[in-house]
């Protein structure tokens, strides 16, 4: 991509826009438009989520009153206007302004780029914007790392590749041609991708409400009931708190005070009144009731020193499972271990995310050793007599997500659900061998929905190498053929530099100010 096709030239994207000024603008920053001031109908405003490349995104629109937007003219967009996010990750998509938005306005983070010349294509800089040359342009533009963004002086210098108006139509006609039919498979492969998402659920569902294990129940009658299997557990509970409880009496070389068996902090008994019913055998029990302990992660600074012990953040929980490549590590001397270490059967529970991730929940099964987890997780460690993947099935399922959104608090942009309410959340406690029937069944089926799940994530991956592909040849001049008689793009430029001189307002000197 460094070689400029012949008849081509590169030039800065601010030169190719309208006059200064209203080349390239972005949305108003602090109090100038909050999200107080949104209003049920109104002038639409384009926030991040509406932008994906070469893509509008109308939905959940909010709107600003007409007043409003007349104050915010300078940062208003109209139909076919570039719509460019400079913030995110990937931050830079781009796409065209609706036209059925007459007119709209920006957020701090949308940039609004104008053309109103007639020679250059929008949708010839759109796409060119959304090809990773231009994207790893951006990158390298970045400031920050929480919130990385690009301001608008180093998108007006990022380099762009201009080649006769004629060529650029081609060139466009052609990538809608191939990418049309790209996007139909891609959109096919995102249904597929719903429907595998939707069936997950329904698995989740059968399994916590017993209708997958139907037919093993009926060949298999328990030999304990969950109700007796909850009572052994809560004596189990009872036993291994008092057995801690003497042999810290003897460390201290102190003889146990009496009733201190009274002290045991016995969990609460909950109210199972209002519960949907449970198939004969099983019953509901506390996350508390079911667990030994409950701690929450470390907050210390995590670093990439991969000689230290890992550290499982919540971006390490995905669709019920850990994922262990992306890690940190903290040192392996760190003051908080060996309390913090994660044993095998251990639930990470994410307590503080954003509202839809809020709840992800998977179970650690010994991936690494040691390994311990961050201060947005909670680890809790249940009793052998109960599985812990059962616990994370109820909490995946729709009933789990019921259960978090009536629980959740919203605190600056994130959803928190704190230990104490994990600890009183139900969960249905069947009996122990059907606890193992259940998910060795929904593993079977899980295993085939993984698969194709890979299966399909792999095939998005190469479409979008392929849609890269594309604009890769697009924009080096192969994907076309070039005309000996188009004018040439360096003569181009000229008359696009003219026309954005002859719209720019002429600076009034300083007598006339002084005069007016």
């Amino acid at each position: 991509m460094r070689e400029l096709p012949t008849g081509w030239v590169e030039a800065n994207f601010g030169e190719l826009f309208s006059s200064p000024g209203d080349d390239i603008v972005d949305g108003p920053f602090g109090s100038n438009l909050k999200a107080s001031e949104y209003v049920s109908n109104g002038i639409p405003i384009a926030r991040l989520q509406n932008i994906d490349r070469n893509n509008f995104v109308a939905k959940n629109i909010q709107f600003v009153t007409e007043e409003k937007a007349r104050q915010l003219k300078r940062h208003t967009f109209v139909p076919e206007d570039i719509l460019i996010t400079k913030l995110g990750d990937p931050l830079g998509k781009a796409c065209l302004a609706p036209t059925n938005i007459e007119k709209g306005v920006l957020v701090a983070d949308v940039v609004r780029a104008r053309v109103t010349h007639h020679l250059v294509d929008r949708k010839f800089l759109c796409y060119q914007i959304n090809s990773d040359f231009v994207a790893n342009e951006f990158k390298e533009q970045t400031k920050g790392t929480t919130r990385p963004r690009v301001n608008l002086t180093k998108i007006r210098q990022l380099k762009a590749r201009l080649c006769p108006l004629a060529e650029q139509t081609r060139i466009v006609a052609k990538l809608e041609e191939l990418l049309s039919d790209l996007e139909a498979g891609v959109a096919e492969l995102k249904a597929a991708q719903k429907k595998l998402a939707q069936y997950r659920q329904s698995l989740l569902k059968a399994a916590v409400e017993g209708s997958l294990t139907d037919e093993w129940r009926k060949q298999n009658p328990p030999q304990e009931s969950g109700a007796d299997l909850l009572a052994r557990i809560l004596r189990e509970r009872r036993a291994r708190w008092e057995t801690k409880q003497l042999a810290k009496f003897t460390e201290q070389g102190k003889a146990p005070p009496k009733d201190w068996q009274k002290k045991y902090p016995e969990p609460a008994t909950p109210a199972t009144t209002h519960l949907p019913e449970l198939p004969e055998g099983w019953v509901w029990a506390t996350i508390e009731q079911l667990s030994l302990e409950q701690k929450y992660g470390s907050s210390a600074k995590t670093s990439e020193d991969a000689a230290g012990v890992p550290v499982l953040r919540m971006g390490n929980i995905q669709s019920g499972q850990l994922d262990i490549e992306s890690l940190k590590y903290l040192p392996q001397n760190h003051d908080e271990f060996p309390d913090l270490l994660l044993q095998d059967g251990d639930l990470l529970f994410n307590r503080t995310n954003s509202p839809e991730l809020v709840g992800k929940t998977a179970v650690f099964r010994s991936q690494l050793s040691p390994c311990s987890y961050a201060s947005y997780l909670i680890a809790v460690r249940f009793s052998r007599s109960f599985i812990p993947e059962l616990a994370s099935t109820y909490i995946n399922s729709v009933h789990g997500r019921h259960w978090i959104k009536s629980v959740v608090v919203q605190q600056v942009g994130q959803a928190n659900v704190n230990g104490s309410k994990l600890a009183a959340l139900l969960v249905p406690l069947p009996p122990l061998d059907e606890q193992k029937a259940l998910l060795t069944l929904l593993d079977e089926q899980l295993v085939s929905v993984r698969q194709q799940e890979k299966s399909i994530e792999h095939s998005l991956s190469q479409s979008a190498a392929q849609r890269q592909n594309i604009l890769r040849a697009a924009f080096s001049g192969q994907l076309v053929p070039q005309d000996p008689s188009d004018e040439p793009a360096a003569d181009l430029l000229v008359r696009i530099r003219a026309s954005r001189d002859a719209a720019t307002p002429a600076k009034r000197t300083r007598k006339a100010k002084e005069a007016a």
